[in-house]
């Protein structure tokens, strides 16, 4: 048995002191005061010093980090990725690839599937969010006009199995039979780089019971009052789980405030769509074969489109805790436990309690800086 002691763990509605949580490689034992605890027995102990200990956080959104794409033709991206993660406080993730070639978007299904992603050390990987090829041009933001197509079922069957979460544009697909195959097939559909109106995001999701929006307010046209929008179906449909960049840069303060006052803790899924420029500093990077200019904590295309993020997940959880007032547990959550239900993995991830695979984190109280990473009971980055 192994112990995190002197923490403030964070459970899914509450922070408490004084308790020990007690895990291995198994899972989560329990959570219990430490008075009742016989740490002595514990084989390995790991002192958080006041620190805040939280669930793994789980990124259902995100390119690249650390120098690494998921879209790069090796293996060895993903190790970077699952390794570079760890940094960030993400223990889980869903590798997202872009709109490319046909060819190339298969292949990185096929590694994301590959079984040695079972043994990366780091973050594991739960599945593929596939962002695209099936958008509107008109809102393709830093995507490939060129490889834009219409939706097809075809090109997701053989890798349902792999995809957990597809970005569509509702207006371009013209036979309703994708969303019932995508919702027969367990995957499920973003709104999103869409100028699909309110009603054809209602008609759209009329048959599913939860679906999502792709980094809401980002690639699509502004709420307005007589054209709500994409905006104004995920701000009042409660089956709409919005996810939210919080950079500062993609989604302004207020703006992330008005999500969380509409939506709730359980609406929101926080999310980085970081680059492989994530953790790198600043300089010139790449995404799809576009060079990326990061700046400021800004990454642009060389016309200024944005092009996804820098922003680590930790310090994404510190901006929306900041921005909107939330309570933290309220915060790690929409890290944490909402995306793990969207995937259908709350009864395994998401939260600190017993009986759960042990992924967690200990975060410094002042700035949120990662100082240790657990996944599946074994310590996995060590800040010190």
């Amino acid at each position: 048995m192994k112990a995190i002691i002197n923490g403030m763990v964070v459970l899914p509605h509450e922070i408490v002191g004084g308790h020990t949580v007690l895990y291995d490689e198994e899972g989560i034992y329990d959570v219990l005061p430490e008075r009742l605890c016989r740490i002595g027995d514990c084989t390995d102990r790991i002192d958080a010093a006041g620190c805040f200990v939280t669930p793994g956080f789980i990124n259902e959104h995100i390119h690249g980090i650390g120098g690494a794409d998921t879209m790069d033709e090796t293996g060895e991206a993903l190790k970077i990725m699952a390794a570079r993660l760890t940094e960030t406080g993400v223990t889980s993730f869903l590798p997202t690839t872009m709109t490319c070639e046909r060819v190339r978007i298969e292949n990185a299904l096929r590694r994301i599937r590959a079984p040695q992603n079972a043994a990366l050390t780091g973050a594991r990987v739960l599945g593929a969010h596939m962002e695209g090829p099936f958008i509107n041009r008109e809102y393709k933001g830093a995507q490939a006009a060129k490889d834009i197509e219409k939706a097809d079922f075809s090109w997701l069957r053989p890798y349902k199995d792999v995809v957990k979460i597809i970005t569509v544009a509702p207006e371009t697909i013209d036979d309703p039979a994708f969303f019932t195959a995508c919702r027969e097939a367990g995957i499920i559909v973003s709104v999103g780089h869409s100028r699909a109106t309110y009603e054809e995001v209602k008609e759209a999701t009329a048959h599913v019971a939860s679906y999502h929006i792709t980094h809401l307010y980002n690639a699509m046209p502004p709420l307005h009052h007589r054209h709500p929008g994409i905006v104004g179906a995920a701000l009042t449909d409660e089956r709409a789980k919005c996810e939210l960049i919080c950079d500062n840069i993609h989604v302004h303060p207020a703006a992330q405030l008005l999500v969380y006052k509409a939506k709730g803790r359980d609406g929101i899924i926080l999310v980085t769509d970081s680059v492989r420029a994530c953790l790198n500093g600043e300089g010139e990077s790449e995404l799809g074969g576009q060079p990326v200019f990061v700046h400021a904590g800004e990454a642009r295309l060389a016309d200024g489109t944005l092009a996804g993020s820098v922003v680590p997940m930790n310090l994404a959880v510190l901006n929306f805790l900041v921005n909107t007032g939330a309570p933290l547990p309220d915060a790690v959550a929409m890290a944490s436990l909402n995306p793990a239900a969207a995937l259908g993995m709350a009864d395994r991830l998401g939260s600190l309690e017993k009986g759960k695979q042990a992924d967690m984190v200990v975060l410094d109280g002042e700035d949120f800086r990662v100082k240790k990473t657990i996944v599946g009971g074994k310590l996995v980055y060590d800040g010190v």
